[in-house]
């Protein structure tokens, strides 16, 4: 009896030993951050302790009621404001807003190697993360053909740093219905979008993109625009309804979803009846499409600031609709945002420089009529819904993706403060830490 009480209590030991090692290593493998103020989910909450394991945030509460772990890594951000990892959902890393007195849209497709963009796009990417975007929705690679997939399979596999993202590859739109424009008729030149004519033609398309790694697929409802003689904005009508209808039918078989680029008049109108889940730009939006958007639920990314970039001159016809566009677009979103739409952030980035603040899309949602809360919600909450991601990014909570940032000062006094992430953790990992000051 002895020698099996000594060997049960060996045995007990040993037990009790294994666990304690195994509660270090897990406790080794946890991060905690102490959090001054929390800003998530429609909240404001301080002295808060939040717990990682992974990639993901395991514990969420006050400081007082959460324990840290023995032996975990501690991060103190106590003296700025914490939110989740911003998204952004339509933006463009294959460009890069370039400069029409270098070329434009145009040297891109005709004298930019693919690897050169590639390349390019790799630095916006990692651009983008460090500025707290840990996710994007890319809506196509203009003329770069899937290399949004590859950009995207290299973050995924570590390769690169950069968001999370949701890509559109190649885009859809019509014959005539997409750049490069304007060149000899005779003279075959690449184009920026697949184009395609009928409703056969567009489910092809589709098929084709979403078998090829497509997330989300991108139509131009409309294309060129102009300022017909009384002053009002006309915009170009690519595809027909059933030529769309197709396109999402196709798309939502495969759960995916149809972003739709439209400025106004006939083609908003053909998206809207189309199916479009999301309406991007939408710079003149009637007060019937504003109450069929609500009751379809259909999404509004309209990508305010890029508008403000490149004006022509005020007395040129170029410039005239430059500041036509500017004036349609703050009253369609003031309309949009009253009628209790749904509102994405999305900023067009690409369109413009990637080294300019891609969070200086929150200064114009708050000057058109959003709270800081609402513009900060744009970015988190409301675009993770759109992303289909809700509960996994846009929050700080247990089971969500360790998506962090932190901003010195206080965004729901100074949404500004946004265009200064000083942290970001991105899947538990951190890539940037400058520290933060107190609001």
């Amino acid at each position: 009896m002895r020698k099996r009480s000594v060997f049960l209590a060996g045995a007990i030991a040993a037990f009790l030993i294994g666990s304690s090692l195994v509660r270090a290593e897990e406790a080794a493998g946890t991060t905690a951050l102490r959090v001054g103020r929390l800003i998530s989910a429609n909240s404001l909450r301080t002295n808060q302790i939040v717990l990682i394991s992974g990639t993901r945030i395991t514990a969420v509460g006050p400081a007082s009621q959460v324990a840290i772990p023995a032996g975990a890594k501690i991060i103190d951000l106590s003296s700025g404001t914490v939110l989740p990892g911003l998204i952004d959902t339509h933006t463009h890393l294959f460009l890069q807003g370039e400069d029409p007195a270098q070329g434009g849209y145009d040297v891109q497709l005709l004298k930019q190697p693919l690897a050169f963009r590639a390349a390019r796009a790799t630095v916006a990417a990692r651009i983008a993360l460090m500025q707290g975007f840990t996710t994007l929705r890319d809506l196509e690679t203009e003329g770069a053909g899937y290399g949004d997939v590859g950009i995207k399979q290299a973050i995924d596999g570590g390769y690169i740093p950069g968001p999370r993202l949701q890509v559109a590859t190649v885009s859809i739109s019509t014959t005539g219905g997409y750049n490069l424009d304007d060149y000899a008729p005779e003279v075959a030149v690449p184009r920026g979008a697949q184009l395609i004519d009928g409703p056969v033609q567009a489910r092809q398309a589709a098929r084709e993109q979403l078998s090829h790694g497509a997330d989300w697929i991108k139509v131009y409802m409309t294309h060129r625009s102009w300022l017909d003689r009384e002053g009002n904005l006309v915009s170009q009508p690519t595809l027909t309804v059933d030529e769309l209808k197709a396109i999402v039918d196709e798309a939502h078989g495969w759960s995916r979803k149809v972003a739709c680029h439209a400025y106004n008049g006939i083609g908003v109108q053909r998206a809207l009846d189309g199916g479009c889940d999301s309406l991007e730009h939408g710079l003149e939006l009637t007060d019937a499409q504003i109450n069929q958007m609500r009751s379809q639920g259909t999404w509004y990314v309209p990508t305010l600031s890029v508008y403000y970039y490149d004006w022509s001159p005020a007395d040129s016809d170029a410039g005239r609709k430059d500041r036509k566009e500017v004036a349609l677009h703050g009253v369609s979103f003031r309309k949009a945002l009253k009628a209790n739409v749904k509102i994405a952030f999305g900023t067009d980035a690409g369109g413009f420089p990637w080294g300019d603040p891609i969070a200086q899309e929150f200064g114009r949602e708050v000057e058109f009529g959003m709270t800081p809360l609402q513009a900060i919600n744009s970015a988190t909450t409301q675009a993770a819904e759109l992303l289909g991601m809700s509960g996994q990014i846009g929050v700080i909570s247990p089971g969500a993706y360790a998506d962090i940032i932190a901003v010195d000062g206080d965004p729901m006094a100074d949404v500004e403060s946004l265009k200064h992430v000083r942290f970001v953790m991105k899947d538990g990992k951190v890539y940037r830490s400058e520290g933060v000051a107190a609001p």
